[in-house]
Protein backbone atom coordinates (compact mmCIF):
# COMPACT_ATOMS: atom_id res chain seq x y z
CA UNK A 1 0.00 0.00 0.00
CA UNK A 2 0.89 3.52 -0.54
CA UNK A 3 -0.03 6.76 0.33
CA UNK A 4 -0.48 9.26 -2.52
CA UNK A 5 -0.10 12.93 -2.48
CA UNK A 6 -3.81 14.47 -2.22
CA UNK A 7 -5.15 16.19 -4.71
CA UNK A 8 -6.84 19.93 -3.30
CA UNK A 9 -8.97 21.51 -5.65
CA UNK A 10 -9.16 25.38 -5.20
CA UNK A 11 -12.58 26.59 -6.24
CA UNK A 12 -11.86 29.23 -8.74
CA UNK A 13 -14.63 32.19 -8.28
CA UNK A 14 -12.12 34.70 -9.10
CA UNK A 15 -12.54 35.86 -5.75
CA UNK A 16 -9.76 34.70 -2.83
CA UNK A 17 -6.13 34.68 -2.51
CA UNK A 18 -5.84 31.32 -4.64
CA UNK A 19 -2.29 31.77 -5.69
CA UNK A 20 -1.49 32.32 -2.01
CA UNK A 21 -3.74 29.36 -0.99
CA UNK A 22 -2.35 27.32 -3.74
CA UNK A 23 1.38 28.02 -3.17
CA UNK A 24 0.60 27.19 0.53
CA UNK A 25 -1.27 24.05 0.49
CA UNK A 26 1.98 22.42 -2.30
CA UNK A 27 4.25 23.78 0.69
CA UNK A 28 2.56 20.99 2.77
CA UNK A 29 2.36 18.48 0.56
CA UNK A 30 -1.22 18.61 -1.27
CA UNK A 31 -1.02 18.44 -5.17
CA UNK A 32 -3.41 21.75 -6.02
CA UNK A 33 -5.64 22.08 -9.04
CA UNK A 34 -7.37 25.52 -9.51
CA UNK A 35 -11.34 24.96 -11.19
CA UNK A 36 -14.69 25.91 -11.69
CA UNK A 37 -15.01 22.93 -13.29
CA UNK A 38 -17.87 20.87 -11.97
CA UNK A 39 -16.67 17.03 -12.75
CA UNK A 40 -12.75 18.33 -11.19
CA UNK A 41 -14.45 19.47 -8.25
CA UNK A 42 -16.08 16.03 -7.24
CA UNK A 43 -13.21 13.94 -8.71
CA UNK A 44 -11.00 15.97 -6.11
CA UNK A 45 -9.40 14.49 -3.03
CA UNK A 46 -10.35 17.67 -1.35
CA UNK A 47 -11.92 21.18 -1.75
CA UNK A 48 -10.85 24.32 -0.69
CA UNK A 49 -13.14 27.69 -0.76
CA UNK A 50 -11.29 30.65 -1.05
CA UNK A 51 -12.83 34.18 -0.69
CA UNK A 52 -11.97 37.80 -0.45
CA UNK A 53 -14.42 40.87 -0.47
CA UNK A 54 -18.84 40.55 0.06
CA UNK A 55 -20.90 37.73 1.12
CA UNK A 56 -23.59 38.31 -1.03
CA UNK A 57 -20.92 38.50 -4.71
CA UNK A 58 -19.63 35.75 -3.67
CA UNK A 59 -22.59 33.98 -3.71
CA UNK A 60 -23.64 35.24 -7.09
CA UNK A 61 -21.08 34.26 -8.50
CA UNK A 62 -21.44 30.58 -7.04
CA UNK A 63 -24.83 30.62 -7.92
CA UNK A 64 -24.35 31.59 -11.20
CA UNK A 65 -21.66 29.19 -12.33
CA UNK A 66 -24.05 26.49 -10.65
CA UNK A 67 -20.99 25.91 -8.05
CA UNK A 68 -23.56 25.86 -4.85
CA UNK A 69 -25.26 22.83 -5.82
CA UNK A 70 -21.88 21.12 -6.62
CA UNK A 71 -20.41 21.99 -3.14
CA UNK A 72 -23.07 20.88 -1.17
CA UNK A 73 -22.85 17.34 -3.02
CA UNK A 74 -19.41 17.10 -2.22
CA UNK A 75 -19.84 18.22 1.13
CA UNK A 76 -22.55 14.99 1.23
CA UNK A 77 -20.06 12.54 0.14
CA UNK A 78 -17.71 12.99 2.78
CA UNK A 79 -15.28 14.67 0.90
CA UNK A 80 -13.66 17.14 3.12
CA UNK A 81 -13.71 20.82 2.64
CA UNK A 82 -12.19 23.50 3.80
CA UNK A 83 -13.12 27.36 3.52
CA UNK A 84 -11.15 29.66 4.08
CA UNK A 85 -11.84 33.64 5.58
CA UNK A 86 -15.03 35.17 3.25
CA UNK A 87 -15.33 31.13 2.53
CA UNK A 88 -15.30 30.12 5.34
CA UNK A 89 -18.56 32.53 6.05
CA UNK A 90 -20.20 31.33 2.80
CA UNK A 91 -20.45 27.42 4.01
CA UNK A 92 -23.33 29.10 7.08
CA UNK A 93 -26.73 29.43 6.43
CA UNK A 94 -26.70 33.42 5.78
CA UNK A 95 -25.01 36.68 6.35
CA UNK A 96 -26.61 40.08 7.46
CA UNK A 97 -23.71 41.91 4.81
CA UNK A 98 -25.57 43.91 2.16
CA UNK A 99 -28.74 43.56 2.90
CA UNK A 100 -28.19 39.88 3.59
CA UNK A 101 -27.78 36.18 1.63
CA UNK A 102 -28.52 33.23 1.76
CA UNK A 103 -24.80 30.99 2.04
CA UNK A 104 -24.33 27.14 1.03
CA UNK A 105 -26.05 25.93 4.15
CA UNK A 106 -23.63 23.67 5.19
CA UNK A 107 -23.20 24.47 8.39
CA UNK A 108 -26.13 26.01 10.46
CA UNK A 109 -25.89 30.03 11.62
CA UNK A 110 -25.51 33.50 10.47
CA UNK A 111 -22.69 35.75 9.90
CA UNK A 112 -23.16 39.39 11.57
CA UNK A 113 -21.05 41.77 11.62
CA UNK A 114 -18.82 42.04 14.67
CA UNK A 115 -19.76 43.85 17.84
CA UNK A 116 -16.24 46.15 18.15
CA UNK A 117 -17.06 49.21 19.83
CA UNK A 118 -14.29 51.39 20.03
CA UNK A 119 -12.66 49.38 18.14
CA UNK A 120 -11.64 49.81 14.14
CA UNK A 121 -13.33 47.61 11.44
CA UNK A 122 -12.52 45.93 9.36
CA UNK A 123 -10.39 43.98 12.17
CA UNK A 124 -7.31 43.31 10.72
CA UNK A 125 -4.16 41.74 12.91
CA UNK A 126 -2.93 38.78 14.62
CA UNK A 127 -5.19 37.13 17.09
CA UNK A 128 -4.58 34.33 19.99
CA UNK A 129 -7.42 31.44 18.98
CA UNK A 130 -8.12 28.96 22.00
CA UNK A 131 -9.55 25.72 20.68
CA UNK A 132 -12.68 24.69 22.13
CA UNK A 133 -12.99 20.69 21.48
CA UNK A 134 -10.31 17.82 19.61
CA UNK A 135 -10.45 17.96 16.02
CA UNK A 136 -8.66 16.50 13.12
CA UNK A 137 -7.88 20.03 11.49
CA UNK A 138 -5.83 21.52 14.61
CA UNK A 139 -4.40 18.35 15.93
CA UNK A 140 -1.11 19.39 17.50
CA UNK A 141 -1.74 23.00 17.60
CA UNK A 142 -0.11 25.02 20.47
CA UNK A 143 -3.30 26.44 22.42
CA UNK A 144 -3.32 29.22 22.12
CA UNK A 145 -2.56 29.86 17.78
CA UNK A 146 -2.06 32.94 16.50
CA UNK A 147 -3.56 33.49 13.05
CA UNK A 148 -3.92 36.25 11.36
CA UNK A 149 -7.61 38.18 10.38
CA UNK A 150 -8.89 40.76 7.95
CA UNK A 151 -12.70 40.99 8.28
CA UNK A 152 -15.88 42.96 9.23
CA UNK A 153 -18.18 39.88 9.85
CA UNK A 154 -17.76 37.08 11.86
CA UNK A 155 -20.05 33.17 11.97
CA UNK A 156 -22.72 32.78 14.64
CA UNK A 157 -22.73 28.64 14.41
CA UNK A 158 -26.20 27.79 15.92
CA UNK A 159 -24.86 24.09 17.23
CA UNK A 160 -21.74 25.07 19.61
CA UNK A 161 -20.27 21.98 18.81
CA UNK A 162 -19.17 23.09 15.59
CA UNK A 163 -17.04 25.92 17.33
CA UNK A 164 -13.41 24.16 17.02
CA UNK A 165 -11.75 27.87 18.48
CA UNK A 166 -12.62 30.81 19.48
CA UNK A 167 -10.77 34.98 19.41
CA UNK A 168 -11.69 38.01 20.67
CA UNK A 169 -12.05 41.06 19.00
CA UNK A 170 -14.68 43.37 21.12
CA UNK A 171 -16.61 40.39 21.36
CA UNK A 172 -15.43 36.33 21.77
CA UNK A 173 -16.67 34.76 17.97
CA UNK A 174 -15.80 31.34 16.55
CA UNK A 175 -12.92 31.35 14.01
CA UNK A 176 -12.18 27.81 13.21
CA UNK A 177 -14.87 25.63 12.74
CA UNK A 178 -16.12 22.18 11.61
CA UNK A 179 -18.63 19.55 11.25
CA UNK A 180 -18.12 16.34 10.17
CA UNK A 181 -15.50 16.44 6.91
CA UNK A 182 -16.86 20.46 6.48
CA UNK A 183 -14.49 22.86 8.34
CA UNK A 184 -13.67 26.56 8.19
CA UNK A 185 -11.27 29.40 9.77
CA UNK A 186 -12.21 33.16 9.61
CA UNK A 187 -8.26 33.80 9.37
CA UNK A 188 -6.12 33.32 6.55
CA UNK A 189 -4.27 30.44 7.12
CA UNK A 190 -1.77 31.55 4.20
CA UNK A 191 -0.75 34.67 5.58
CA UNK A 192 -0.43 32.90 9.36
CA UNK A 193 3.01 31.41 9.14
CA UNK A 194 3.71 28.18 10.91
CA UNK A 195 0.25 27.96 12.72
CA UNK A 196 -1.71 28.46 9.85
CA UNK A 197 0.17 26.43 7.31
CA UNK A 198 0.15 23.33 10.22
CA UNK A 199 -3.99 23.91 10.01
CA UNK A 200 -3.55 23.27 6.21
CA UNK A 201 -1.47 20.21 6.36
CA UNK A 202 -3.63 18.67 8.74
CA UNK A 203 -6.37 19.45 6.16
CA UNK A 204 -4.27 18.02 3.52
CA UNK A 205 -3.87 14.96 5.77
CA UNK A 206 -7.56 14.31 5.98
CA UNK A 207 -7.71 14.56 2.26
CA UNK A 208 -5.41 11.77 1.84
CA UNK A 209 -5.96 8.61 0.00
CA UNK A 210 -4.53 5.25 0.68
CA UNK A 211 -4.04 3.53 -2.70
CA UNK A 212 -2.99 -0.06 -3.62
Amino acid sequence: MSTAAPLVAIVDYGMGNRRSVEKSLQRVGARTHMTRDHDELRAADGILLPGVGAFPAAMRIIRELGLDDVLRGIAASGTPLFGSCMGMQLLFEESEEHGGAEGLGLLKGSVRRLVAPGLNLPHIGWNAVRWTRPSPLTDGLPDPSFLYHVHTFAPHPADEADVLGTTDYGETFATVVGSGTVFGAQSHPEKSSAHGLALLKNFTTLCTKVTA
